[in-house]
């Protein structure tokens, strides 16, 4: 019988395929890519109309010839790397390595890796989509030419190792926007006044809404001082009081995009680790009494389309567990703006019927919680409506006017099964037995000052909800966009909260300056809308490379004629080796400053660099030092440290506030005063 041979990317599918297809089929893996551009040169034919020079990659070598004794026992050959731009370049290249005759070899793609979807694909072999494989030489020639185009730059103006590129720098420079934001963020002072107030049988809350009906904030302690007064001995009498219903509708299944979000904010895993565990389900994991199998669909996906056997499937699976009233009629929801890779459908069980439950013996932990999430996620979308009963009242006192509001779910619809990270928490009170002329009784009134927060920073969650919002990179990129900024160490990273270190610093104010295209959003959107436009069908992939060369080339070679060099301080202090008497000097490393003997090798005494700002403690009036956490991100604390606790993320001065005279740091070209019963806010005369 004909010997067939099916080639995968990874060899985790190799047996749950195997098994599928029976003892007249060979599956065995590729292990990713077998050729690549070179890494120690560019690997592009500029004078050759930027014809890319692929190499067999390092270490493939074996495998290809036993690719090729495979290929030799075999009549027909089936590639089924993954169903995207990557895979289909990851195809191209084996038949160009493995030298395959077109005539005995197809394509077969899968959206999830079970037994009918691989059948099925089995049963409809294709042609190579050269439109996805050039898609994907054009990002790859495309980053490759700019960022090694642009690196050298840095090499040569900051220090050598360091790194640019199309997506990453463009999400440097968000980053860095950010942090000046929050750097700069002068918080401004308002008010806000709760009375606690009581009918006949119960206390409730109401909030302070504003005069004469029309909504009106609280700015300053003497407006709440003049509310005050004005409410003094006034009678509160319900004016309104409103029945009404809710709907909160059911989430959308999951995009590459929103499974990272969540996973990030309810399981607490990084993007690249959701990304790895995601890639776990997707490929196989062997099920007690069901086998080998893969419990997903393909994860790299910013459609949200269901196929219509999933959601018949689901449908049925509501209905028989939780009732009619639960089955939703979900259409696949309202499309984001601009193209959609639609070529998959939305992150989902491969066969809803396996519960979390059942298969969470076979599942390691992380496995468990990202499959759960998934699953309640995709059935909920599913789902009808939650829907809650609202009451909402209206209380005047004289001229002014409060409201209060609760609600309770009247129907739990999809929250039966799921509830994402922002639901509400919503204040119990009873205002049923309200009515419109009641008269209440003022238990007290509560005001409290508050200060407006500066932009959160981002977390690697909302960082990848951001690039996906402004069009910069796709599904697959996000993940080695961030982990290649953490590589880096342009950004660190505190608990959830992503900062700026000093590197990422210097090295995103050199690219604004020598090269601000490559770092402006709308630039790196457009280039994502023309690899787009590649996989359409729509424009020539070599296009795009010619059109963008020539202006990179201009601002490199401006860069190296205009721009300064970085120097990274190696200068020497009045600080002595107590080892061989040196002066110190102050040396540069992945953390940051530190001190270091000049007489390296010989001596190799270090110690941390103390670098003093001229300003005096505020608590014990010792020197004020730059410092960094252990990731890396800047402060200002006290060279007491332990003995005094003082720090500071914004530079204090040694000005102090001309009214309380507190001590002031710089917020952008603003001086704030740390003292939060103050506040006070002047310009920066020495900026």
């Amino acid at each position: 019988m004909a010997k067939n041979l099916v080639i995968v990317e990874s060899p985790t599918k190799v047996n749950t395929i195997k098994k599928f297809l029976g003892k007249n089929y060979q599956v065995v893996a590729s292990n990713g890519h077998v050729r690549d551009l070179p890494k120690s040169s560019l690997g592009v034919d500029i004078d050759n109309d930027f014809e890319p020079k692929y190499i067999t990659i390092r270490g493939k070598g074996d495998l290809l010839a036993s690719l090729r004794k495979e290929v030799k026992k075999s009549d027909k050959i089936y590639l089924a790397t993954d169903p995207d731009r990557e895979g289909e370049a990851i195809s191209w290249h084996l038949i160009s390595a493995l030298n395959l005759d077109s005539k005995n070899t197809r394509r077969i793609s899968f959206n999830e890796i079970t037994k009918k979807a691989v059948k099925e694909a089995m049963k409809n072999p294709r042609d190579l989509d050269m439109d996805l494989v050039d898609a994907q030489q054009a990002r790859r020639v495309l980053d490759r030419v700019v960022g090694y185009e642009i690196s050298p730059v840095l090499w040569d103006k900051v220090k050598r190792g360091l790194s640019a590129g199309r997506v990453q720098s463009a999400a440097l420079s968000i980053i860095c926007n950010r942090e000046k934001e929050i750097s700069e963020f002068i918080p401004q002072e308002y008010y806000t006044l709760d009375a606690t107030l009581k009918d006949k049988k119960t206390k409730f809350e109401a909030s302070f809404y504003g005069k004469n009906n029309s909504k009106q904030d609280i700015n300053s302690k003497k407006e709440l001082d003049t509310i005050l007064k004005e409410l003094d001995g006034k009678d509160y009498v319900v004016d309104n009081v409103t029945n009404s219903t809710r709907e909160k509708k059911t989430p959308l299944p999951f995009t590459t995009s929103t499974m990272q979000q969540e996973a990030s904010k309810q399981l607490n895993f990084s993007i690249s680790k959701t990304m790895n565990v995601a890639q776990q389900l997707y490929e196989g994991v062997n099920v007690a009494k069901v086998g080998t199998v893969g419990l997903i669909t393909y994860l790299r996906t910013d459609s949200i389309r269901i196929s219509d056997e999933a959601k018949a499937t689901c449908q049925e699976y509501i209905k028989s567990e939780y009732g009619d009233k639960y089955v939703g009629d979900y259409t696949g929801g309202k499309k984001s703006k601009g193209k959609i890779q639609d070529a998959h459908e939305a992150i989902r069980p491969a066969d809803v019927t396996l519960t979390p439950d059942m298969v969470k013996s076979s599942l390691n932990a992380a496995q468990f919680k990202l499959y759960q999430l998934i699953w309640k996620r995709f059935v909920a979308s599913q789902m009808t409506n939650a829907v809650y009963d609202v009451i909402r009242a209206r209380i005047v006192a004289g001229d002014y006017t409060f409201t209060s509001t609760t609600s309770k779910v009247a129907f739990d619809g999809f929250m039966s099964v799921y509830k994402d990270s922002d639901e509400e928490d919503n204040k119990k009170q009873k205002l049923e037995a309200l009515k419109e002329g009641d008269k209440l009784s003022l238990v007290e009134l509560d005001e409290a000052q508050h200060f407006t927060s500066p932009p959160p920073h981002y977390t690697e969650a909302s960082l990848v909800k951001t690039l996906e919002e402004l069009g910069i990179g796709r599904p697959s990129t996000y993940s080695p966009i961030i982990s290649t900024l953490l590589k880096r160490r342009y950004i660190g990273k505190e608990g959830r909260n992503i900062f700026v270190t000093e590197m990422g610093d210097i090295v995103n104010d050199l690219m604004t300056k020598a090269f601000p295209e490559i770092v402006d959003e709308e630039f790196t959107k457009r280039m994502e809308d023309e690899l787009d436009g590649v996989e359409e069908g729509e424009i020539n992939w070599k296009d795009i490379i010619r059109d963008i060369y020539p202006k990179v080339e201009k601002e490199v070679k401006e860069a190296q004629a205009n721009i300064e060099k970085v120097t990274i301080l190696d200068e020497e202090t009045d600080v002595v080796c107590e080892e061989c008497g040196r002066n110190m000097v102050i040396k540069y490393g992945k953390y940051g400053k530190f001190l270091a003997c000049p007489g390296f090798p010989e001596c190799r005494n270090t110690k941390p660099y103390l670098e003093k700002i001229g300003v005096a403690c505020p608590k014990c009036g010792k020197d004020i030092i730059i410092c960094k956490t252990k990731k890396g991100r800047t402060y200002f604390g006290c060279e007491g440290y332990p003995d005094c606790d003082f720090m500071n993320w914004n530079r204090p001065v040694s000005r102090k506030c001309p009214k309380c005279n507190g001590y002031m740091v710089i917020k952008g070209k603003k001086l704030s005063c740390q003292n939060k019963d103050c506040a006070f806010v002047c310009d920066n005369e020495e900026d």
